[in-house]
């Protein structure tokens, strides 16, 4: 039974964040099977029958490196160095792959609580479906649909990566805004504090909640995009 994230799991991360260290991390190996793993472990399976019976269905695989996110990170090609993320990281999938197809993310940090959903870049064929699309009045008006039922829950797309449109399209209005994206991601707003359910027995409700609201963005990809 999933009842909420223990508040040790916090502190957890705080000391990860001051101890960022193989030595640390070693000697804490305890806590952060019982306080990291074994809470991550417990949320997808309780969400997982909600997330498949959603439309696209989402997958959820309660294991390391599947619905829960490492927490070594990939150093080869960073400046930084240091060995672990400071952040718990949860995804539920909608296509073959957890970091290739639109999901749902949730991501529990030493100083907030947050979630988001979408697919961060489109590539190839993929980018120009979606260029196709949002050029056209029904698929705009779907999305148009989809982020606003995410904006009830105060999620919202950042800023666009492009200054303009691709060269070669003519769009003004809401599908200028959307050509100047690669990828459609909306996150929460509130990016300081914690929702306190999610340290108690109402946590898989509130979830649950979240991933509905979500989903509607995800299957748009999901049918689009592809």
């Amino acid at each position: 039974m999933f009842g909420g994230f223990p508040k040790q799991t916090v502190k957890f991360l705080k000391a990860l964040r001051a101890n960022n260290n193989k030595e640390w991390f070693e000697a804490h190996r305890s806590d952060y099977d019982r306080y990291y793993v074994k809470p991550a472990i417990d949320m997808v399976e309780a969400l997982a029958p909600v997330a498949e019976a959603l439309d696209p269905p989402h997958h959820g695989i309660a294991k390391v490196n599947k619905s829960l996110r490492r927490i070594h990170r990939d150093t080869r090609f960073s400046k930084d160095k240091t060995p672990y993320n400071t952040s718990l990281h949860i995804v539920f999938w909608t296509g073959d792959h957890p970091n290739k197809s639109a999901g749902t993310h949730f991501v529990l940090s030493h100083d907030h609580f947050g979630f988001g959903a979408g697919h961060w870049a489109f590539e190839g064929e993929g980018l120009e479906r979606y260029r196709a699309a949002v050029q056209k009045k029904t698929d705009l008006a779907s999305l148009q649909s989809a982020l606003e039922q995410a904006a009830a829950i105060d999620c919202v797309p950042g800023e666009p990566a492009l200054k303009k449109v691709p060269r070669g399209v003519d769009a003004e209005g809401p599908a200028a805004d959307f050509l100047r994206r690669k990828g459609i991601v909306a996150m929460s707003r509130d990016r300081k504090g914690f929702d306190d359910r999610m340290f108690g027995p109402g946590a898989a409700d509130a979830l649950a909640d979240i991933l509905k609201a979500l989903a509607p963005l995800n299957g748009w990809i999901r049918r689009v995009v592809g």
